[in-house]
């Protein structure tokens, strides 16, 4: 559409142009009304040559997939601030200097979290040039030594510095870093495991604004504890996989560490409630309290939470629980909105009947894996935690189906995973009550049909998520329910559901936000369904079509042409040959690809597609290819920065239908190969 049509039909064809009485910060409001779909502001750039300007100086946020394009990008984007190279597996110094060059001192954060191949030269062009650089993502960075990390320190204004997995870093880089980046309020030293007391104390005598500290599976002990309880402004501690820490260490702690709000201490195998209480005899303001896969949560340790007035959220995933403890949880924390027991032995019905009678308040519950609880605790829940908006029970084995009809009544809820559960579709017609619901986790729930699906089809309008996988009651009707009530759906798995046909796509092709389809397992589903999915979801990033015996070379030219933003797709055991994977190379942001046990594909097409698709990162391939393939190609593509996941599992065996269509495949194969035959064409 071009602006001086418009404008003159805005105007009885009289040819003024409405769009020069916009000015720039009008046009730059509506810009910030956008989704965050990429194609919205595309279409909006490419209305004429003015708005394909203005559009190009609004942007502040950058997420490319190949690091080749980016002389061409940044010339256009003068203005970005932060740039996300997170989907980029090769990123060189080059590139670093390039980004430095054209930016400078505009950007003010880059992620080079799962990046790879650069090293402390582009950092430090980085830090020179970028001189208001204030965050800066390292994560995964392996193979960075100390030298690339006293680089980093030239970057003086940096504020937020993530560096987990940087397992070859040691104190000596770190202790770099902290003398250099004084205004530091966030470090992550996550698995950095070359890192120690040094280090830490360190960063905990020079870095006095630090807020956040990650230290996770640090090999750390009391000695540094002392330096860290000094940092007066420090909020957030993780302190997870500690195991150099015990009772003693934390004993330190009594006089220090006022501030703290949020304190992580899972998998610290070594300390138990004694220590703890020293921690919380001086961190009055404590708000999160993390103690996952750590000591039995006993009275003694539920007892010391009595001084933590201020407590909303504890997660306890994975500890083992007693009746006392739950009981003396419910009693001593004043207003928790928050309690995850999933995977935790010992929750019984007394236990956490009383613990939800005393915390009305609660908006989040995760019982996940808690199979001795039975419709006694469902009850109290649903009576008493009417405000929830987030409960996880996956695998409540003892739960009978008749219960799920309680879990109407807390019309509050957002978030419901009931994942291999009796409900039934008396339950979930209950459930459809909870008209705010925008994920909802089916999976392996035997008990339900259409008539379930569709009730929550007519009253859950907002929901954004659903699985279905394995629910072997569900047929195309249920799902034509849900794709007409539920427009606004982005992710739906309907995997081994093995009724679901064409006419289901065709229904969910009219949910124009879907992203995420995950139908594996369906056999009935054909080129016609892809089409209609292809076609109109333009948003699609994620497609499982494993053991779509019936998708074939059609499917994938279709979606070729139409779902450019496709990011990852399965086709094993698939009818696609090589002119169908070869099709896929057109599309840009193709990142992972899992071929396993595809008949129709040979290791010459094979070759030309990996070579074809640039942007691979990953790619699943059966082990049976290592020696087909040339080494040289491997090298070639891990060097573009693909990583290759072999498989060596044998081709699974075949149902009588299934074998049945194979059998139908490879005798159209053979036809078709005596028809080419004929006609002279090698």
């Amino acid at each position: 559409m071009k602006k001086q049509k418009l404008s003159q039909g805005l105007n009885g064809g009289l040819g003024v142009n409405y769009f020069d009485l916009l000015s720039e910060e009008i046009v730059f409001s509506v810009l910030d009304f956008l989704g965050s779909n990429p194609l919205d502001k595309k279409s909006f750039s490419l209305v004429c040559r003015s708005f394909y300007v203005i559009e190009a100086r609004h942007r502040r946020t950058l997420k490319p997939l190949r690091t080749e394009h980016l002389p061409k990008v940044l010339n256009r984007y003068q203005n970005v601030t932060h740039m996300d190279l997170s989907l980029c597996p090769r990123v060189t110094d080059r590139s670093l200097g390039v980004i430095a060059g054209a930016c400078g001192s505009t950007l003010s954060s880059i992620d080079l979290s799962q990046s790879k191949f650069f090293s402390g030269a582009g950092l430090l062009s980085l830090a020179v040039r970028c001189s208001n650089l204030v965050e800066l993502d390292l994560s995964n960075a392996t193979e960075l030594r100390d030298g690339a990390a006293a680089t980093v320190a030239e970057a003086k204004n940096l504020e937020r510095l993530w560096m987990g997995r940087c397992k070859l870093v040691t104190d000596m880089g770190v202790g770099c870093i902290a003398v250099g980046c004084r205004k530091l309020k966030l470090l992550s030293l996550k698995w950095c495991v070359g890192v120690g007391d040094l280090g830490v104390g360190l960063v905990a005598i020079k870095c006095k604004d630090i807020r956040t500290l990650d230290l996770s599976y640090l090999p750390i002990t009391d000695k540094c504890l002392p330096s860290i309880l000094n940092l007066q402004y420090l909020e957030d501690l993780v302190l997870e996989g500690c195991f150099g820490i015990d009772d003693n260490s934390l004993a330190v702690l009594k006089h220090g560490c006022k501030s703290l709000k949020k304190l992580d201490m899972s998998s610290c195998q070594n300390v138990t409630h004694v220590g703890l209480s020293s921690v919380f005899s001086c961190t009055r303001c404590l708000e999160q309290l993390t103690l996952a896969y750590g000591s039995s949560v006993t009275f003694d340790l539920a007892d010391s939470l009595n001084k933590l007035r201020m407590l909303q959220s504890i997660k306890l995933d994975g500890c083992s629980v007693t009746c006392a403890g739950l009981r003396a949880i419910g009693d001593w924390c004043g207003s928790l909105r928050e309690l995850s027991l999933s995977k935790c032995s010992g929750v019984t019905d007394e236990g956490l009947s009383y613990l939800v009678m005393k915390q009305k308040d609660l908006r989040k519950l995760d019982i996940t894996c808690c199979r001795k609880i039975t419709d006694v605790s469902i009850s109290h829940i649903a009576n008493s935690c009417t405000a929830l908006s987030s409960l996880k029970m996956e695998l409540c084995t003892l739960v009978p189906r008749e219960a799920f009809v309680l879990i109407g009544r807390c019309h509050s809820l957002e978030e419901l995973d009931l994942t291999d559960n009796e409900i039934d579709d008396e339950g979930l017609k209950s459930i459809s009550m909870c008209c705010k619901l925008s994920s909802l986790k089916l999976g392996l729930c035997l008990n339900i049909t259409d008539e379930g699906l569709a009730y929550v089809g007519m009253c859950c309008v907002g929901l954004k998520e659903l699985d279905l996988y394995r629910c072997a009651g569900i047929t195309d009707s249920g799902i034509l329910a849900i794709a007409r009530g539920c427009p606004g759906l982005e992710m739906i798995n309907v995997a081994y559901c093995k009724e679901i046909t064409d006419d289901s796509l065709i229904s969910l092709s009219k949910c124009s936000k879907l992203n995420t389809i995950e139908s594996r397992g369906c056999p009935h589903i054909t080129f016609s369904g892809l089409a209609e999915i292809a076609a109109r979801c333009k948003q699609l990033t994620k497609l499982d079509i494993k053991k779509c015996y019936k998708i074939d070379d059609a499917g994938m030219i279709l979606l070729a042409r139409f779902s450019q933003n496709l990011k990852q797709i399965n086709l094993s055991y698939c009818s696609v040959t090589d002119v169908g994977l070869l099709s896929l190379a057109s599309i840009s942001c193709l990142q992972s690809l899992t071929i396993l046990h595809m008949k129709g594909l040979s290791p010459s097409g094979l070759a030309a597609s990996l070579l074809a698709c640039g942007g691979l990162t990953k790619v699943k391939l059966h082990a049976s290819f290592k020696s087909s393939l040339p080494k040289p190609l491997f090298e070639h593509l891990e060097a573009r920065g693909c990583v290759f996941q072999w498989r060596d599992k044998e081709f699974q065996k075949l149902t009588k239908s299934e074998f049945k269509f194979f059998s139908w495949f490879d005798a159209q194969v053979e036809a078709l190969e005596t028809t080419v035959g004929r006609c002279g064409v090698e």
